[in-house]
């Protein structure tokens, strides 16, 4: 039987499909409510111009709350009808693809938000950033041209104090500063003294040790510093109640200069700082900012540059000073030397006429006394005068000599002569002496050494006597040899004379002069001693006398012919050799007729009496007219004497065969008397001699009376030998100028 019945149709059991279905929704609608408001957060923190912030926190607790809905649905289930369930599971299923559509969405709309700003809020802030820039860079260019306006003023001067005092007014104009100093170091270096300051609130001078930790801070650095407004270096106005500013301070540094030269770079001592504080104004909330700071950094540099130049400008300028100083007291010395050396020149001169004028005398009438009957003591005494008299003669000659070769005025009379003919006749000028004391004297001249050469033949002469009269002189007894040869080119230089340079050549050759004696020696030490002015040996053996004049004129007689010269000694007792090389020219040709004549005193002449040759004697003083007239006479002349040019002039004839006058008389022109005898005698063979009798021995006398063309110069003293020998040579040669 079938019952009808309208009860409620009873739960169906849930199907397993459908709440699959819904329980996966559940979980993706919940995965999405959770990412939406992640990508909210990411966009609100992306966005800064986003005005509604607050709205989008709370959208995204909403969704968080209803994904956690969901997220509990998949726990709480419970049975429903079947049309239920298929309502939920339609609705559940589109809440979950439109869940997951919109969370997609914002994936790809959210960049697209970022992207469209709120116009006016990034224009706005744009401004102000741009604001914020412009005004760094009005700041920066202010801050160059301050700094280049700075730097034009300090590099405008070079002195210190001017640049230092611009430096403070300008910094405290441009920072607004309430002040500005500057510390520099004493001259210890171990204290920094206030030196300058802008608004001189402080009296300058006052010091703070250098070894502060604060000062070592800065010295350290080379930024700007930061410093305590309590600092010692702070302390820059009177102790008040106000907010003191605050306070920098920066190294600056300084350019020691020491043995400053002004050919080359100065040395620097040990690095030295002065040091800048700067203040802020007291009571006032400013602060420092980064490009004020790199101005003070950049001022500093550049007031380290200015006072670097001006630190060389100083030490130059003293530098000049003190050169100008030297170079006045060097001119003053020069020209006081100057005057001294022409005070001596006068001097000597002077002493040179004036002495062989009384010599004249003495050596003169001595030769004479000679050539008369004597008693051996009395023969012994006057041989004594004329030994004395020679020997005070040839003393006038080596200072006279020595005077003009120290001060240049001494130049060598060049000139072609025959090399045999001077070693010849310093063999026949030295011979009697060492005939007398029995020494040998040899002579040996190398086959090579050339017959004729070019140079002083004089000085050449006279270097080789002094040398071997210094032999002689030392030698008792044993030998004397003297050596001449052309030295090699490898035998030329001396280790003990590195200031020697020979350079051979083919126009000139190096004569090499070796004299050997036996005689007592000399000390190794002394031996560098003889070659200066009044220097003798003191060994007992050697005191022999002499000026100690002879070997210092020859060494500067060598100099002067490119030579050295030198001598060698093992000791006491075992003789010396003295050595000197000289450079001397070779002639292309030898023309006799070019050879200067010169008197030989050993020369033999056939002729010692002028019988009957008229002789005419000038002369303004008294003794020396009556001196050389006796000489004359003595060797029969014919002699007038007078005392005056027109007196001479009226007396002259072509019966005179010779004229000696002195051309150097006081108020008189000798030399004008040579003109008016040519003029008076224009024909030669009828005009007589002239000769010039003087006793100055420079090269302008000598030059003057070739110039106006006597015939002859002869120097005082004159010996009756000499005047034999004089007339006889004059009136061979017709010429006779003796070398001065």
């Amino acid at each position: 039987m079938e019952l009808n019945c309208n009860c409620i149709e009873p739960h169906l059991p849930p199907d397993d499909l459908l709440m699959k279905y819904q329980y996966i929704s559940d979980f993706f609608i919940a995965l999405a409510y959770f990412s939406i408001p992640l990508e909210l957060i990411y966009f609100v923190k992306k966005s800064a111009v986003f005005p509604y912030r607050w709205v989008l926190v709370q959208f995204g607790a909403f969704i968080v709350l209803c994904g956690a809905t969901h997220l509990i649905n998949l726990w709480t289930f419970t049975i429903h009808s079947r049309t239920v369930a298929m309502v939920m599971t339609t609705a559940k299923v589109l809440t979950a693809v439109v869940s997951c559509a919109t969370a997609l969405m914002l994936v790809h709309i959210i960049p697209d938000l970022l992207s469209v700003k709120t116009r006016e809020l990034f224009l706005k802030n744009k401004a102000a950033e741009l604001d914020r820039e412009m005004g760094l860079i009005r700041t920066q260019e202010e801050t160059g041209r301050h700094v280049r306006m700075l730097t034009h003023e300090i590099r405008s001067t070079l002195d210190r104090h001017t640049i230092l005092k611009t430096t403070l007014v300008e910094l405290g104009r441009t920072l607004g500063l309430e002040e500005c100093a500057l510390w520099m170091p004493t001259r210890t270096g171990l204290e920094l003294q206030l030196s300058y300051t802008l608004r001189q609130q402080n009296p300058v001078g006052y010091t703070v040790p250098i070894h502060l930790p604060v000062i070592n801070q800065v010295f350290s650095s080379s930024r700007a510093v930061k410093i305590s407004p309590n600092c010692p270096l702070a302390r820059l106005r009177p102790a008040g109640k106000y907010m003191p500013g605050e306070v920098v301070a920066v190294r600056v540094p300084l350019l020691h200069l020491t043995n400053f030269q002004i050919n080359d770079w100065p040395e620097l001592s040990t690095k030295r700082y002065a040091l800048m504080v700067l203040m802020l104004p007291s009571d006032s909330a400013r602060q420092w900012h980064v490009h004020e700071l790199e101005l003070v950094e950049v001022v500093a540099d550049q007031v380290a540059v200015a006072l670097s130049h001006a630190a060389i400008l100083e030490e130059s300028m003293r530098a000049r000073d003190l050169l100008m100083e030297q170079n006045v007291a060097l001119d003053l010395a020069r020209r006081e030397a100057e005057t001294a050396i022409r005070a001596r020149n006068d001097f000597l001169a002077v002493m040179n006429h004036e002495m062989r004028t009384p010599m004249h005398a003495i050596i003169a009438l001595s030769s004479l006394l000679q050539e008369t009957e004597l008693t051996p003591e009395q023969r012994l005494m006057v041989e004594t005068i004329l030994k004395s008299s020679n020997l005070l003669a040839t003393l006038i000659n080596d200072v006279l000599d020595l005077s003009r070769l120290e001060d240049g005025s001494l130049q060598l009379d060049v000139a072609t002569f025959n090399l045999y003919a001077v070693f010849r006749e310093v063999l026949n000028l030295i011979k009697p002496i060492p005939s007398v004391k029995k020494l040998h004297v040899s002579l040996n001249l190398a086959p090579d050494l050339p017959e004729f050469a070019i140079g002083d033949d004089k000085r050449l002469m006279q270097t080789i006597l002094n040398v071997v009269g210094n032999a002689v002189k030392f030698s008792k007894e044993g030998s004397i040899s003297i050596t001449a040869f052309v030295a090699k080119p490898e035998s030329l230089r001396d280790p003990r004379a590195p200031e020697f340079f020979p350079v051979p050549s083919d126009n000139h050759f190096y004569l090499r002069v070796q004299v050997k004696d036996s005689g007592s020696g000399i000390s190794p030490q002394d031996i560098p001693k003889l070659f200066t002015k009044f220097a003798q040996n003191q060994a007992p053996t050697r005191n022999s006398g002499g000026s100690g004049l002879g070997l210092a004129i020859c060494k500067r007689f060598v100099n002067l012919m490119d030579g050295h010269i030198w001598i060698e000694s093992e000791g006491l007792g075992k003789g010396c050799t003295a050595i000197f090389i000289v450079k001397l020219g070779i002639p292309e040709r030898w023309n006799e007729s070019k050879i200067p004549f010169m008197p030989k005193a050993s020369t033999n002449h056939g002729q010692t009496a002028f019988p009957g040759l008229k002789v005419l004697v000038m002369d303004e003083n008294g003794v020396s007219r009556m001196v050389t007239k006796g000489l004359l006479v003595h060797l029969g002349c014919d002699v007038t004497m007078v005392s005056s040019i027109e007196e001479c002039l009226r007396v002259v004839s072509h019966e005179h065969k010779v004229v000696l006058m002195d051309v150097c008389v006081p108020g008189m022109d000798g030399y004008e008397i040579a003109v008016r005898i040519h003029e008076k005698f224009p024909k030669r063979h009828e005009r007589p001699l002239i000769v010039a009798l003087t006793g100055n021995t420079d090269k302008v006398t000598k030059e003057n009376c070739m110039r106006v063309g006597m015939d002859g110069v002869i120097l005082k003293p004159v010996s009756l030998d000499k005047m034999r020998s004089v007339l006889s040579d004059l009136l061979e040669h017709r010429v006779l100028f003796e070398a001065i």
